[in-house]
């Protein structure tokens, strides 16, 4: 694995951004979502960014398109300074983004007609990139009457028929389901190594690490909160890819490995978590999921997550987040691209509803700043009561309103299963009402 900036291509440079820093919000809710990115696109290549939430890779991606602009830094396209939309440079979304009240065909053309081309050009350019992407017959139909997959191909020959320097694809696979995503990915695939695409580079933001080794030639890992680059991967396998090949194996452990240690040199473990700390979002059924496939055979309690990304169809921002906040908790413990369960992860596995509960809320407590707060100031009040504004006032300090949200609704998710406080969605309040045995 290499550094980004150890990169040097032979072949024309389309794209580089030098230094590139992007900052949402003013004062205290001013959030960095990229730091000092160094990157570069050149011809003939397929280049991917892996990243987990909060690592900016769509907001990387619509700066690169000339849509937003980034707070500071340079960003050259041809060489030149970009200012504004980029010519040359196309977009497939995930969503697919089509006009439902137009047909296959008309959804083509319509970024023909924005760029004023002659209506008989414009025909014949889309006719030919709907027979390219293998919707020849469909011309007539409109989005309604198509599946996933087809209305995906009409976002590829809408960004194809414009005859781009530059494809950019935001998770282009996510929303199908896996059949139909390999498909498609092998189809385009073929097109890109036989030529017949009218395009330069691609650059492909995924969560699917596998994706990405399969298609890509280069990987930009990025970080969080902020996003950075923190290491690009040469790709040195020929297509068509086996992904069963030991060495294709070894390289997407490598990158879980790579993006699951956050820890330094000099810290065991990773960081323990403060009142001020973001929480993600993972419900304690994925939590009770995951203990449950690693204690069970195959695994008894060891496994790569590779393997088990594979086997629950989890991709990043699924999986990672659910095996970080076992750990958090004391139930798993992370080294590499492997998680074991703790002898406390052992213990749930085995448990009934009951002692499941009531082993969370040990843990919970001991381990989640925020959760013993709130249930110490409880504990203390004599009407056991609580406004959530008074919490929110204390994480304001240390975090933007918005994580401010979404730490509140994790905590509060998790203290209602743990059964160690309860929480009235109308009034706001949190209190020890209708808890069972407050502890």
């Amino acid at each position: 694995m290499n550094s980004a900036t150890e990169h040097a291509a032979d072949t024309p440079r389309i794209y580089s951004l030098k230094n590139v820093n992007r900052v949402f919000g003013k004062g205290k809710d001013e959030l960095q979502v990229l730091c000092g990115v160094d990157l570069s696109l050149h011809e003939g290549e397929i280049v991917g960014m892996l990243g987990r939430s909060g690592s900016g890779k769509s907001t990387l991606l619509r700066i690169i398109a000339g849509l937003i602009q980034p707070s500071s830094g340079d960003v050259l396209y041809n060489g030149a300074p970009l200012n504004g939309p980029a010519e040359g440079v196309a977009m497939v979304f995930q969503t697919f983004a089509l006009f439902p009240w137009l047909t296959v065909l008309e959804n083509v053309e319509a970024g023909l007609q924005a760029l004023q081309v002659e209506r008989k050009e414009s025909r014949r350019r889309a006719l030919a990139a709907i027979d390219l992407i293998g919707l020849d017959g469909f011309e007539n139909a409109y989005p309604r009457e198509l599946s996933g997959g087809m209305r995906q191909r009409v976002g590829f020959a809408r960004g194809l028929v414009v005859n781009p320097t530059l494809l950019l694809m935001d998770e282009p696979f996510s929303a199908l389901d896996v059949l139909t995503a390999e498909t498609l990915r092998t189809d385009l695939l073929d097109l890109w190594s036989g030529k017949q695409l009218p395009i330069k580079s691609i650059l492909i933001v995924t969560h699917n690490i596998e994706e990405a080794v399969l298609m890509c030639d280069r990987i930009l890992v990025l970080s969080s909160n902020p996003g950075r680059v923190v290491a690009e991967i040469k790709v040195p396998f020929a297509h068509p890819r086996n992904r069963l090949a030991p060495t294709f194996r070894q390289m997407v452990d490598d990158i879980y490995a790579l993006m699951t240690d956050r820890r330094s040199a000099d810290v065991k473990g990773i960081p323990e978590l403060k009142m001020g700390s973001l929480l993600p979002q993972v419900s304690t059924n994925l939590m009770a999921g995951l203990i449950e496939t690693l204690a069970a055979e195959p695994y008894n309690g060891h496994a790569g997550l590779p393997t088990v990304a594979e086997r629950r169809l989890l991709e990043v921002d699924d999986l990672f987040p659910v095996a970080e906040m076992l750990e958090h908790l004391g139930f798993a413990e992370l080294k590499g691209a492997d998680i074991t369960l703790t002898d406390a992860g052992k213990l749930f596995a085995d448990y009934g509803t009951q002692e499941r509960k009531t082993l969370f809320a040990e843990h919970l407590i001991r381990h989640v700043p925020l959760a013993a707060r709130i249930h110490q100031v409880l504990l203390e009040r004599s009407g056991h009561r609580a406004p959530r504004v008074r919490f929110e006032q204390e994480l304001e300090d240390s975090m933007t309103e918005a994580f401010v949200e979404k730490t509140l609704e994790s905590v509060v998710a998790w203290g209602r299963y743990a059964e160690i406080f309860s929480y009235d969605d109308h009034t706001e309040t949190f209190s020890l009402d209708d808890v069972e045995g407050s502890m």
